[in-house]
Order: structure tokens, then sequence, then C-alpha cells
């Protein structure tokens, strides 16, 4: 049996997304995977008490959940883009999950379409901090420019969505400390995604693209992009196999790409509710014939023009 630990982040706004995402992981698991999950919320969360994530483990039998609470830390970080402060608890893993030495974490905002184990244990995190899938916001000038002025080359720059902790390394050297001081004194764009990069620079590792395929790598993929950033095999790859992240739109609010693949996975999860997915999809169905002639060519010239990469 081959134990994968992994862990989430959310609070009660995140329960039911939470709920699908987990559910797109035990549906691909292997017959001899086992994920060991964590969850981590704060004193303010109140799905706990309800514990209805739970029931995942009674409809399959590889999986154990354990919620461990980061109390009232983080209680007043910054925030920005409506992201609220749950996003820094991943900041907190090696610290609150002292048993293992090197841990996956994951958004709830993601569909997994593969088995994680492979991945999993062939990452060498040897003399590395993190593991993470390049990001493409480097492509945009805009962006490069940022983290150029962060201190950071683009090219090194991870993506904090889906990412791999050397909990071991990092506890050695004291990060978590260091990533507190940096979430009290600053005021970053990407948040968390910022501080890992910034605290961890020099000891990030690169991963293929499949393990956080993101609405602009599946765009460089669609329309095979060539670039430096990625090969256009792992774009395919990505596009085929990756763990989709919904890191724009969501698909349980509105269409997005992928939007499919998500209500896939909500059928066949614990929180699935006819009248909710019935009501989803009728209301989408006049959706447009609502708007303005305005409104409907914008959508048009931002459909045929959309090329930017932005994250």
């Amino acid at each position: 049996m081959k134990i994968i630990p992994i862990v989430f982040c959310f609070d009660d706004n995140w329960e039911m997304p939470a709920g699908v995402c987990i559910t797109s992981l035990l549906e691909n698991a292997n017959i001899d995977t086992f994920y060991d999950i964590f969850i981590l919320y704060s004193s303010q969360s109140t799905f706990v008490q309800y514990d209805r994530l739970s029931a995942l483990m009674n409809r399959y039998k590889n999986c154990k959940i354990t919620y461990r609470s980061v109390g009232n830390q983080f209680e007043k970080a910054f925030q920005i883009r409506g992201i609220t402060n749950s996003t820094y608890f991943r900041l907190l893993i090696p610290e609150l999950i002292p048993e293992y030495d090197k841990i996956m974490y994951h958004d709830v905002d993601v569909i997994f379409r593969q088995d994680l184990a492979e991945i999993f244990e062939s990452t060498d995190l040897t003399d590395f901090y993190v593991a993470g899938v390049t990001s493409p916001g480097g492509l945009n000038e805009g962006v490069k420019k940022d983290r150029l002025k962060l201190g950071l080359d683009s090219k090194d720059y991870i993506l904090a969505g889906n990412i791999i902790f050397n909990n071991a390394l990092l506890r050695q050297d004291g990060i978590v400390e260091l990533f507190k001081k940096e979430v009290q004194t600053s005021q970053y764009q990407f948040q968390d995604m910022d501080i890992i990069n910034i605290v961890c620079k020099g000891k990030t590792k690169r991963m293929a693209p499949v393990f956080c395929a993101t609405i602009q790598i599946f765009n460089l993929a669609a329309n095979q992009v060539k670039q430096d950033y990625y090969s256009l095999t792992e774009l395919k790859e990505a596009e085929k196999m990756g763990i989709v992240h919904y890191n724009g739109p969501k698909p349980w609010v509105k269409y997005c790409p992928n939007f499919d693949i998500w209500w896939e996975y909500y059928r066949r999860s614990i929180f699935f509710d006819s009248k909710y997915y019935f009501d989803f999809f009728n209301d989408k169905i006049d959706e447009y014939d609502r708007l303005s002639l305005k409104k409907r060519i914008k959508i048009l010239v931002r459909y045929f023009t959309n090329k930017g990469v932005k994250n």
C-alpha cells in the first residue's frame, strides 16, 4: 500500500467545492494508493462541527480524513481579490503535520484526473524546500516586471495551488517562522504564493504542468503556443491528464474553461443536489439572451482577442 499524505485548507464557503475536489481525488485512486488527508481550518470555521466530509471515508475505504486547527493565526492577515486568510494556512503545514517529512498540498478549486502516487514518489526534494509548476504569468511582460521587483526570476516562480513540501528541510531550516514574518510584515499581491517564492528562492523545484494545469496552461496547450516555459509535449500531457486548477472563474458559479469536468465530479460527490444542478444549468440556458447587445459584443470581442496570460 502506498500512503500519500495530502493537505487541503479552506473555510466554510468552500466546503462543497472541497467535497467535489476530494471526490475526484478518490475516484481516480489506484487500488494500492491510500490518501492520508489533512484539512486545516480556523477557529472561525463551522464546517468541522457538521463533519459532512467524513462521509467520504464510508464511500471510499482508501482514505482517512483528519482535521487540524490553526486557531486564529492569520486572522488579520492581508487579503486581496476576495481571497480569504485561509490561503495562508498552507504555510503552517510543516509545523502542524510533523508526522510526515514530505507532503502534498492542493487548493480545493481543482479536479484530479489521475492517481498521484507516481508523481509524489518520483519527485526528489533533496536540497529543495518545495516543488511546483512554473507559473505561466512570466509570459506576460507586466507580471514578469512585477516579479523582478520582488527579486524573482519568472522562470523560477512556481504556482502555489498544487505543491509538494519538503517538511523535514523546512522544519530544519526554520522556514515556517520566515513565512509567518512575511505574512505579518508584508502585503503581497499574490499573498502566500509570493511569500513561498520569496522565502524559498533558490530552493524551488520545477514540476511539469500536468501537476497544476491552470486556465492559462490549457490556453497554451489548446493553441500550441511555443514558448520556453513548457514543451509542447508537456502541455499536451497537462491537457489530457493534468490536475485542473480553476484559478479564475469557478465552474460552480459561472461558465468557464473545463467547467464540464468539474460538474462531472459534482454529480458523483456527496454534495450532489439535483435541484441545485438543474437550476444552475436551466438559468444558464437563456443567460446570454438576457444580456444587452453591447455586452454580447464585448463577450465576443473578448473571446476572439483574449490571448494574454495573467497568472
